[in-house]
């Protein structure tokens, strides 16, 4: 037998806040806490002491460091320091929109980066699928770890691997074409493959990586749903798109917002270890522009100013595309 509770309010104005509970003739009495923020805190301060190391990383390595961003706004002297370069304004922002190059930078990054984000965004869907599908369990380890191993490979030994296996003259690609009957591909030299090259590598290279959140999520999915399908007669494609594809919408569109908040910023290493003169009309793009200009040619301002407007298009994508998604799918980081 199970013992009713109900609760009734304390009327005593000392009891003020608090509440008896019966549970058949015991009786207990709660009282409500209060305090201010401070008392919560000092009440579990072990857990916040947890945040502090978390804390200290960000403002050091995060927050320290924007205080360098006026150097955008100064004609930075590294012999005067921050405070004593001379204030300039928008004078080096304007000088990257009037520049020759803009254009073509934010061209050669849109094109490069909305392509590899349309395909990095649906193969580790397909891939996780493919996966989840499969019911040999040793041959479904073999390719987990197959597919995961080539995102292990560093950057800079995977563009020495690219630019050996795709030489014009005795690389693996294009031997394998001479050896059809066709032609040798310059497919790094050719400034309309470059693009070609940049995403697919990636995509072979971070595939099998990316869909790990996916596997996750329809390991997730309760087997009473297959199994209701099944005597439904729904086909295996049928379950796929009704019970799968619904599963992995959430992180599919939380994954998505995330990668549209890195639209201008494609990294600079391996574009930079891909990139020569020959190709270079397609392959420069804002990182690389940045890095050259502030490292190479020392223009510390004029680089940070323009590394500033990157990062501020970035977030007013990303503020953007999380408010869409939350107005239509209800989904978004916030």
């Amino acid at each position: 037998m199970f013992c009713q509770t109900e609760v009734v309010q304390c009327p005593s104005s000392q009891q003020k806040g608090g509440f008896f509970m019966k549970r058949g003739k015991k009786r207990t009495y709660a009282v409500r806490r209060k305090g201010g923020l401070g008392r919560r805190i000092l009440s579990c301060w072990q857990l916040y002491v947890f945040l502090i190391p978390t804390l200290v990383y960000f403002v050091i390595f995060s927050y320290g460091p924007m205080y360098g961003v006026q150097i955008a706004f100064r004609d930075f002297s590294v012999r005067k320091g921050i405070w004593g370069s001379r204030w300039v304004g928008l004078e080096h922002f304007q000088r990257f929109f009037d520049s020759y190059y803009f254009s073509q930078l934010i061209k050669n990054t849109l094109h490069i980066s909305i392509y590899s984000i349309i395909v990095g965004f649906i193969l580790p869907i397909l891939l996780a699928l493919l996966v989840n599908e499969l019911r040999n369990g040793k041959f479904k380890s073999i390719l987990q770890t197959v597919t995961y191993a080539p995102y292990f490979i560093s950057t800079v030994v995977f563009c020495g691997m690219l630019t050996i296996f795709l030489n014009n003259t005795n690389g693996l690609f294009n031997q394998i074409i001479v050896g059809l009957g066709g032609k040798p591909v310059g497919f790094l030299t050719d400034p309309s493959l470059f693009s070609h090259v940049f995403v697919w590598s990636g995509a072979w290279q971070g595939t099998g990586w990316g869909s790990i959140i996916y596997i996750a999520a329809l390991a997730g999915i309760d087997e009473q749903l297959y199994e209701a399908a099944k005597i439904d007669g729904a086909t295996r494609l049928q379950r796929i798109w009704h019970i799968n594809l619904p599963h992995l919408l959430p992180t599919m569109i939380t994954l998505l917002i995330l990668s549209c908040g890195s639209l201008l910023g494609v990294g600079y290493e391996k574009v930079f270890l891909l990139q020569n003169s020959l190709n270079a009309a397609t392959s420069e793009v804002i990182s690389t522009y940045v890095y050259k200009a502030g490292l190479v040619q020392a223009q510390y301002s004029f680089a940070t100013a323009v590394g500033l407007f990157n990062s501020v298009i970035n977030f007013v994508i990303l503020i953007l595309v999380n408010a869409v998604a939350k107005r239509i799918s209800d989904t978004s980081l916030w």
